[in-house]
């Protein structure tokens, strides 16, 4: 059975309904209105160039689906505006007056070509379509992305304007290549790319990484409603791909990001303190985590309380980066009801990774996460649950790092339910899965059911997690310290070495 997943004026995005992870049983054709126009062999698959308010018939493999493009008040085109697309001449200017002269309901849409730009502000109720052979390509010049304060006094004595952060908190950043500030109402489809040039632009360089104005993303969207990004394709971004910030109702959808896996911070999307996104079918390799959801640290989730929530990941591919689906590490904030379903995660160090430690205080409650029909190669660990994840010089602090008990307080962080199902995970190296939580707060549940773990012949011995007090392993089994309830149905470990399940200071094991 086919699904829709989104249907724009020009675009639209189809899934095939089954239980198997990214990859369809088999090759497909896809006809519209009688015309051969895809073949494929994934769950999610895309048509561009439609024409607005058209119904078209769909059929694949015996499946018929009728759609509607969406209706648009005008699409025209960025050369009218002045743009080149030659990859040589700067046209900002011409794709903001572009932008600024477009009617509520409209798309603008770049032809094949290479726009070098700086930085592009999207405003609300508009469509950006990159057709295929089309490229943003970010100005390699540090001087044409304006810093902007991470937040603002509101001058009456109202509360702060906040603009932006990083890592958790309200920095002074640099204007990213894309951005919308309190918008809502924004598409961004096509079989074009934004490639960030971050290498060109010197932002991979050492005094960058930690440089006190934060690199800028390649898309930024602070305080928005209604995001949509359908196809498009990013690569070498400066830092973070995609950071959706305190936004909800954000959609991305069957597209594709890459970096070179030695790039810093190239995580591929990052929505922080977000409500209701959706990723689907997308491919990500990167140089760090490929998708990090994250929910500020202890200060702001003191002021704004708004956890991750609602966040679905489905049909994904994520290769090479640091962690497949990582939970923090500023995530003071919360995660609530995540849902990672038919995915498949190839060489990254970890399947499943969440960093939180004390500190991240007393609305960092993570409870609801879900995976289910997962496939994993080559894998390192493919679960992974660290209550004293060590990054910045507080990290490394007694507090953070001590095995006693401390009194419960408002900085400690609370970890809930973690439910693991249908999983292949073949190829594991360090550990099956290195879940401990802490002594005075243990993790409520772990769940972990139809799991087979096997690991490679080669494996070598690596950290587990980032943390403390932990000794290299290799080729260890499903190790589990500080858990309340652990629940385990038919879950196989193949070619371990040393004991199949350890655990230390778990209090009920159900079906060991």
């Amino acid at each position: 059975m086919i699904k829709s997943v989104f249907i724009s004026s020009s675009s639209a995005c189809f899934e095939w309904q089954n239980n198997e992870a990214y990859y369809s049983p088999k090759e497909y054709t896809v006809y519209l209105n009688g015309e051969r126009v895809y073949f494929g062999n994934t769950n999610v698959f895309s048509l561009f160039d439609l024409t607005p308010n058209t119904e078209y018939e769909l059929i694949s493999e015996g499946e018929k689906l009728t759609f509607k493009t969406k209706a648009e008040t005008a699409a025209v085109s960025v050369r009218d505006f002045g743009a080149c697309g030659d990859g040589v001449t700067d046209d900002t200017e011409a794709i903001r007056a572009a932008i600024n002269c477009l009617p509520g309901g409209a798309r603008l849409y770049f032809p094949s070509g290479v726009y070098l730009t700086a930085p592009i502000s999207l405003k609300s109720h508009m469509t950006l379509e990159l057709s295929e052979g089309a490229t943003l390509l970010g100005i390699a010049d540090r001087s044409k992305y304006p810093a902007v304060p991470g937040c603002v006094p509101e001058l009456c004595g109202g509360d702060d304007v906040h603009l932006g952060g990083w890592e958790g908190c309200a920095n002074k950043m640099y204007l990213s290549l894309i951005y919308a500030e309190y918008a809502e109402d924004i598409t961004i489809v096509g079989r074009g790319r934004l490639d960030g040039n971050g290498e060109a632009g010197g932002w991979w360089e050492k005094e960058m990484i930690r440089g006190p104005i934060k690199r800028p993303r390649l898309m930024f969207f602070n305080r928005c409603d209604g995001i949509r990004l359908h196809g498009i394709s990013l690569s070498n971004s400066p830092c973070w791909n995609i950071h959706p910030y305190f936004s909800s109702n954000v959609d991305i959808l069957d597209i594709s990001i890459t970096a070179p896996k030695d790039s810093p911070n190239t995580d591929a999307i990052d929505p922080e303190a977000c409500d209701r996104v959706d990723i689907i079918g997308c491919k990500l390799s990167v140089g760090d985590d490929c998708i990090a959801i994250k929910s500020g640290k202890i200060d702001l989730a003191a002021i704004f309380k708004k956890p991750a929530d609602r966040h679905t990941v489905r049909n994904c591919l994520m290769q090479f980066g640091h962690g497949a689906l990582t939970l923090g590490s500023e995530i003071s904030g919360g995660v609530t009801n995540l849902t990672v379903n038919r995915c498949v995660f190839e060489r990254t160090d970890r399947g499943l990774r969440i960093k939180t430690r004390r500190g991240r205080g007393k609305y960092c409650v993570i409870d609801g996460v879900v995976f289910e029909n997962i496939k994993m190669t080559g894998v390192l660990t493919p679960i992974v649950i660290n209550s004293f994840y060590f990054c910045d010089p507080e990290g490394h602090t007694e507090y953070a790092q001590t095995r006693e008990p401390l009194p419960i307080d408002d900085r400690t962080p609370y970890l809930g339910s973690f439910t693991f199902k249908n999983m292949e995970c073949t190829d594991c190296e360090v550990a099956a899965c290195y879940c401990e939580g802490l002594p005075e707060r243990p993790i409520a549940s772990v769940a972990l059911e139809n799991i087979n773990f096997s690991f490679s012949d080669s494996a070598k011995p690596e950290m587990p997690a980032m943390c403390e007090h932990v000794e290299p392993m290799c080729r260890a089994g499903m190790v589990l310290k500080c858990v309340d309830k652990l629940t385990l149905k038919n879950v196989k470990v193949e070619n371990n070495l040393g004991r199949a399940l350890a655990c230390d200071r778990v209090s009920e094991i159900i079906g060991e």
